[in-house]
């Protein structure tokens, strides 16, 4: 799993991953999103190279948002690959994190 870490402006830090939010994936990007979450108000996690996510994974979004949330913060999920975002619909996480297409999108559901 490869992220980066970048600012979008606004306020808002963008976080893309690459590879499979599996156990390993996730267990490599638990750091990464804690401390994202710890420094940051605004998150957009761009999922658009993600082509796996375990249950794994959710909780590591999950569990970042909640931080981000608990300082009026938040986070939303740009482009998830069709599998993924299936994944993210049947588990009911778009309702914690909202899923969006174009980050113009992310950034206005963050900033309203």
């Amino acid at each position: 799993m490869e992220c980066t870490i970048s600012d979008a402006g606004n306020g808002i830090t963008l976080i893309e991953l690459d590879g499979r939010l599996d156990v390993a994936g996730a267990l490599a990007a638990d750091p990464t999103f804690g401390a994202v979450a710890a420094e940051s108000t605004y998150v957009i996690v761009d999922l658009s190279k993600v082509d796996f996510l375990a249950s794994l994974g959710i909780r590591t979004l999950v569990s970042a948002c909640k931080t981000l949330r608990a300082k009026n913060g938040g986070m939303v999920v740009l482009s998830p690959q069709s599998n993924v975002e299936q994944v993210l619909r049947s588990s009911g996480i778009d309702t914690i994190i909202p899923i969006t297409t174009t980050r113009h999108e992310a950034e206005a559901t963050l900033l309203s």
